[in-house]
């Protein structure tokens, strides 16, 4: 019942004024043919002015009740009623008379009449402008024979002035006496054009309703004084913005949607203000409009759906990919990722990489994390980033970057990691991040650490995990310069250990110039020692300082691979070691930078065979950073500036950890290690190596009793 009523009220608006047109019209036909007119005309017995009709056809509405007179209607307006009058000889004058002079309308004064049969008298009497001719030269209603000469233009007075001008009735009857016939006529009509516009066979009636003024109140009222009998009349027209014949008996006035200029225009075709062309136009531009945005809601709502079915299948992808991690990841709300970052705040970007931009946020338990946010629609990118939430979603290693969860809510995909607070090795090699040039033991330490998260996936995950993209960009440093091994979006499951000849896997190459093993990019072949190569890069960046290629340096030394396997293989390490780590300080420094030097030399081997495992790499690098003296007063310094910057982030984690109690057992097992072990070691390294040339990385400048004789030199 409810939605009954409420549909009625919906109805309502448009109901009404239906029923006040029925009310008004009653029994009244408005249409003859393709004709139709406003009240008060129609075409039956119950109008107020009758129009005869002939539904035969086409159907032909005539005026008055003599069909045969040929006065045809051919529109009716607010104002006027128009007749054709074709040229016909044999229309009577004073029958014709009778229909035109009646109670509702008249002839105006801007009609001619072309009479027939006239005597020169007629002719000469009424000042008429408008020669007969081209009323007949079409014409074949008249008889044989006839001619110009035989035909005139008669232009009778008007009414004495009363308000409104008519033709006079009396006048014409009198004209009865002296022509036979009326031919035709012709109506000079008002247009926007500079001269008033003649129609031929036209003649305009001036029509009203007798009595006072009884208009809508959104028409005007004009006043008429019928020319015949002199009564009080008026016509209703509705005011500019509303449409209707503007009676109250008729269906009175309503408002349009966008109110046109009341411009006028001639209902002859002939005629320049054509109604007819107006209203094809209008159509014409409305059909177009409309089927323009017909295509455009119509294209809108495809490429919508176009971009939901995308997503949709996406997140369906997604789901399976992550449904084949070997442990379950937990997820996050897009809302509790989105107010982590503050909206994705540029406040808070961290970088942008190849597949996506990576922020920082903090999670309303109050952790730092980085936010990783993959491009949208990048298929390359999910594919890389679900691929290594495969791969890391159960490998725990302290010095592997830890993966905390995903979101792939609302066609976004997001993982939310571990947040670094100091950045990337890359950083401090490149002075780009850090209080001061980072010391050696740190470098060496972050090096030892990264060889040792490699070998863990080598050799004790199973099946192994080949990285495929380790630099040092993606070597990520804590609160306390701990290596956290990142991106493993292009990682690689290895086969289970079945012999050397089936260690490797054939893959296209991937990775970043500079760090890529020329075997495997020449080959395809992918194995553990391709990590191994890029390890080496990095060993070589933490040596030199210098970028894996950097196009500002000679051409020959554009790679970094290629220029230190040049150096190390001539015995001229010292040209490439970074002028801030003063090799010749002490002969611990020395000894392990040439050490190192020579580690990398073995890794950057052409031939995967050639060069040693991860594991081999880690233990080399640990035993060198056993053997090292205790850190100095420089790397004291650096570490105290580090920890001073990364303060707000240990707080925030609610940890109070320093470098020197985190350190502590390193610093004494390094303080035991006298001059003369590390002389003999570095001795016994010397005669093997492929680095040493004799003996002349030590001296008296170099040794730790000289050297803590003559001093460090400053650093920069």
């Amino acid at each position: 019942m409810r939605n009954a009523a409420a549909l009625l009220l919906v109805l309502l608006p448009w109901v009404l004024p239906l029923r006040a047109a029925a009310a008004g019209n009653g029994s009244c036909a408005p249409s003859c043919g393709n004709l139709t007119v406003q009240y008060p005309f129609g075409f039956s017995a119950g109008c107020k002015i009758q129009l005869g009709c002939d539904q035969g056809g086409n159907g032909t509405a005539w005026l008055g009740a003599k069909r045969e007179l040929g006065l045809v209607v051919s529109n009716v307006t607010a104002r006027a009623l128009f007749l054709t009058l074709r040229p016909d000889c044999s229309r009577r004058l004073s029958s014709s008379v009778n229909e035109l002079f009646t109670d509702n309308y008249a002839p105006g004064p801007q009609n001619t009449l072309v009479m027939s049969s006239c005597n020169n008298t007629a002719a000469r009497g009424h000042n008429c402008t408008v020669q007969p001719a081209p009323l007949l030269d079409s014409s074949s209603h008249c008889f044989p024979g006839a001619k110009a000469e035989n035909f005139s233009c008669v232009q009778p007075p008007l009414v004495p002035p009363s308000g409104n001008r008519f033709l006079n009735r009396t006048e014409i009857v009198a004209l009865g006496s002296e022509c036979a016939g009326l031919v035709s006529a012709a109506s000079f009509l008002e247009t926007p054009a500079p001269a008033p516009a003649l129609v031929l066979c036209v003649m305009e009636l001036e029509w009203w309703m007798l009595g006072p003024c009884h208009c809508s109140s959104q028409a005007s009222c004009t006043n008429v004084t019928t020319p015949t009998t002199g009564q009080q009349a008026f016509r209703c027209e509705c005011l500019e913005g509303f449409e209707g014949d503007g009676f109250v008996n008729g269906t009175g006035c309503r408002r349009v949607s966008s109110a046109a200029p009341n411009t006028k225009c001639n209902p002859s075709k002939n005629l320049a203000g054509d109604c007819g062309k107006t209203i094809q136009i209008a159509l014409l531009v409305a059909g177009i409009v409309f089927g323009a945005l017909v295509t455009a809601v119509t294209c809108a709502v495809y490429q919508l759906l176009k971009r939901r079915s995308a997503s949709i299948r996406t997140k369906r992808s997604t789901k399976r990919l992550l449904s084949e991690a070997s442990c379950p990841v937990p997820f996050y709300s897009y809302r509790e990722i989105d107010r982590a970052t503050d909206g994705f705040s540029d406040a808070k970007r961290l970088g942008t990489g190849a597949y996506g931009t990576v922020y920082a946020g903090r999670l309303a338990d109050g952790r730092l994390v980085a936010v990783k946010r993959i491009r949208p629609r990048d298929n390359a990118g999910l594919e890389c980033v679900m691929n290594e939430v495969k791969l890391v979603s159960c490998v725990c290693h302290r010095n592997l970057v830890r993966l905390l969860g995903c979101c792939i809510e609302q066609g976004h995909q997001i993982l939310v990691y571990e947040f670094m607070p100091n950045g990337t090795l890359a950083q401090h090699l490149q002075r780009e991040r850090g209080p001061a040039a980072m010391p050696w033991t740190v470098r060496l330490r972050i090096a030892a650490e990264t060889a040792k998260a490699i070998a863990y996936l080598h050799s004790e995950v199973d099946p192994p995990i080949y990285h495929r993209d380790i630099k040092s960009s993606n070597i990520l440093l804590d609160g306390e310069y701990n290596s956290k091994v990142a991106d493993f979006g292009l990682s690689r499951l290895g086969k289970a250990a079945l012999g050397e000849s089936s260690s490797h896997i054939s893959t296209a190459p991937q990775g970043t110039p500079g760090y890529v093993d020329p075997q495997y990019h020449q080959n395809f072949h992918l194995s553990d020692r391709s990590d191994v190569y890029s390890f080496g890069v990095v060993l070589v960046e933490v040596i030199t300082a210098m970028k894996a290629v950097d196009l500002n340096r000679p051409p020959s030394e554009v790679n970094l691979a290629q220029l230190a396997v040049d150096r190390i293989g001539k015995g001229r390490v010292d040209d490439i070691v970074d002028p801030y780590l003063d090799p010749h300080r002490d002969a611990w420094t020395l000894s392990s930078i040439h050490k190192v030097a020579e580690l990398a030399f073995r890794c950057l081997a052409f031939h995967s065979e050639m060069r040693p495992s991860m594991a081999e790499v880690a233990d080399e690098l640990d035993q060198v950073q056993r053997s090292g003296w205790a850190p100095s007063a420089d790397d004291a310094a650096f570490m105290s500036k580090s920890s001073s910057i990364c303060s707000s982030a240990a707080s925030a984690r609610g940890t109070d950890r320093s470098w020197g109690a985190a350190r502590s057992r390193t610093e004494r097992e390094r303080a035991a290690v006298n001059a003369s072990v590390v002389q003999e070691t570095a001795s016994k390294g010397a005669a093997d190596s492929p680095v040493s040339v004799q003996e002349r990385w030590f001296s008296d400048r170099s040794s730790p009793s000289s050297n803590s004789l003559l001093g460090n030199r400053s650093v920069h």
